[in-house]
C-alpha cells in the first residue's frame, strides 16, 4: 500500500489521472506484482524483503491519452539466477525495441523475445500480451511476446506496448479468488518489463523512457531499427 499512496499521489499531483483505478474493477491505483506474480498484482500490507523483485506497473491517462509502463525492481541484493531473469527480461525488450518500424511484421516481436529467453534457459508467458494504447487504455494491436503467426505489420503512427513477462519455471498461470492477480502455477519466480513506443518515420520513439536517468536502458529516439 506504500508503493500505491506514493504513485497515486505523484499522478494525482502531476495533473493526471491512473488509469488502472477502478478499470474493470481493478481497487487500486498501480500494479504490483512481487515474486511469482506474472502481473496485475493489487498493493496491499505485504512488507517487502531482502532478495525480493518487484514490478510496478503504472498507467496514467493526461491530456487525453494513456502511456503504461513497468519495471521490475531489485530489493536489496537478488540471487545470481534472479538478477540474471531481471537483465534477461529488460535484455529481451530492448532487442524487440530496436527491430520496430513501419513493415515490421508484428509477429517478429515475439519472435525476437523468445529467442532471448530460449538462449537464457527462461521461459516466455502467453497469455499476457502487449496491445495498442492511446485515447484507450488497451485497444489494437496485439503484440504477442512469443513466437507466433499473427498477420500484420507495423505502422507509421501506432502506439502499443510490449511487455515480456519471463520465468525461471514453467509459464502456465493460476489466478487469484481476486480475478486479477496471476501468479506461476509452480511457484517459480518471474520478471516484466514494459514500455509505450510510437512507431515514427524509419524508427520507433519510446514514449516512456525515463527523462530522469542518463544511463536509461531504453532512452528515447535511439532504438531504431539498423
Amino acid at each position: 500500500d506504500f508503493i500505491y499512496q506514493k504513485v497515486h499521489k505523484m499522478i494525482v499531483d502531476a495533473g493526471a489521472y491512473p488509469s488502472p483505478l477502478n478499470y474493470g474493477g481493478f481497487p487500486k491505483s498501480v500494479c504490483t506484482s512481487l515474486n511469482e506474480c506474472i502481473c496485475h498484482g493489487i498493493p496491499d500490507t505485504t512488507e517487502l524483503r531482502e532478495g525480493d523483485i518487484i514490478n510496478v506497473d503504472v498507467t496514467v491517462f493526461l491530456n487525453g491519452y494513456h502511456g503504461d509502463t513497468s519495471r521490475t525492481i531489485r530489493v536489496g541484493e537478488v540471487t545470481d539466477e534472479v538478477a540474471r531473469l531481471v537483465d534477461v527480461t529488460e535484455r529481451s525488450l530492448a532487442e524487440a525495441i530496436k527491430i520496430c518500424k513501419p513493415g515490421t511484421p508484428v509477429r517478429k516481436i515475439g519472435a525476437t523475445i523468445h529467442a532471448i529467453a530460449d538462449e537464457a534457459g527462461f521461459g516466455v508467458v502467453e497469455k499476457f500480451v502487449g496491445h495498442g494504447v492511446g485515447k484507450e487504455f488497451h485497444s489494437g494491436p496485439t503484440v504477442r511476446h512469443h513466437r507466433n503467426n499473427d498477420p500484420g505489420v507495423l505502422v507509421k503512427g501506432q502506439t502499443f506496448t510490449i511487455e515480456p513477462m519471463l520465468t525461471i519455471g514453467r509459464t502456465h498461470d493460476k489466478m487469484w479468488r481476486d480475478g486479477w492477480t496471476a501468479v506461476t502455477a509452480d511457484g517459480k519466480w518471474t520478471a516484466q518489463c514494459e514500455h509505450t513506443l510510437l512507431i515514427t518515420d524509419d524508427g520507433v520513439e519510446i514514449l516512456t523512457a525515463s527523462p530522469l536517468k542518463k544511463t536509461e536502458r531504453f532512452p528515447a529516439k535511439q532504438a531504431t531499427a539498423a
